[in-house]
C-alpha cells in the first residue's frame, strides 16, 4: 500500500509588513501597508491591522489611503525583504530537500517519511516555525495535508501564526465545504467577487457547479 503523504505548507503572515512591524517598533499593531511610491502603484502587503479596514494587496494605493487614511505607508524594500527569505528557505532545506518554494514568503515541504528524523508532520510544522521565530522573529502560519491544496487550506485557517491540519476524511471535507471560496490556493479579490455575483461563497457552492 501506498503511503500517504505528509505536505506541510508554511506561509510568513504577512511578511513584508511584518518585517518592517519587527524593524520599526512604533509600528506595530498598528495598520501598515507596504507598497508605492507614494500614491502610485499597488499595495504589496497589508498587515492584519490594516486588513480590517479592507485594504489587501493588489489595491490601488489610491484606495487604500481613502480605506484607512490614519494608516501607515512604506515603500517596498525588496533587498531587505530577500534576505529574510533566504534565511527561511535554509530552514525549509534543513528538514527537507523536497521544498518547493512559492514567491518569497511561502513553500511547501513533502516531509513524507522524515519521522525518524524529525517526527510526525505535526512536529516538524512546529520545528519549522519555531525555527523561524528564532532566526528572524517572524510568525508564519502552517497547514498540514495529505496534498499542496488540503496544506495550503490548512495554513489559510489558521492565520495568522497558527497551525491547522486537515486530511481528507468525510467529516473534514464537510467542514471544509462551508469555508469561503477566498480560502482556495489561487482565488483573489477579483476572482472572489466574480463567483460571488453567480452566487458562488463557499467552497461548497464551487464544488457544485463542477
Amino acid at each position: 500500500m501506498e503511503k500517504l503523504r505528509k505536505i506541510v505548507h508554511v506561509d510568513m503572515d504577512a511578511f513584508f509588513a511584518q518585517i518592517e512591524q519587527r524593524d520599526h517598533p512604533p509600528y506595530k499593531n498598528k495598520p501598515l501597508i507596504v507598497g508605492g511610491p507614494l500614491n502610485r502603484g499597488v499595495v504589496s502587503t497589508a498587515s492584519y491591522e490594516a486588513r480590517k479596514y479592507g485594504v489587501h494587496s493588489g489595491m490601488p494605493l489610491s484606495k487604500a489611503r481613502r480605506q484607512c487614511p490614519g494608516g501607515i505607508y512604506v515603500p517596498v524594500n525588496m533587498e531587505k525583504y530577500l534576505r529574510e527569505s533566504a534565511k527561511i528557505r535554509k530552514i525549509f532545506s534543513g528538514f527537507t530537500p523536497l521544498v518547493e518554494i512559492i514567491g518569497c514568503d511561502e513553500g511547501f515541504l513533502d516531509v513524507t517519511g522524515c519521522e525518524k528524523l524529525f517526527g510526525d508532520a505535526l512536529e516538524i510544522a512546529k520545528r519549522i516555525k519555531g525555527k523561524i521565530y528564532e532566526d528572524t522573529n517572524l510568525t508564519s502560519s502552517a497547514g498540514i495535508g495529505p496534498s499542496k491544496f488540503f496544506a495550503k487550506l490548512a495554513s489559510n485557517m489558521g492565520k495568522p501564526n497558527g497551525l491547522t491540519v486537515l486530511d481528507n476524511k468525510p467529516e473534514i471535507i464537510e467542514k471544509i465545504k462551508l469555508l469561503p471560496v477566498s480560502y482556495i490556493w489561487g482565488v483573489g479579490h477579483v476572482t472572489k467577487k466574480e463567483l460571488k455575483a453567480m452566487g458562488i461563497d463557499t467552497i461548497g457552492d464551487l464544488a457544485d457547479t463542477s
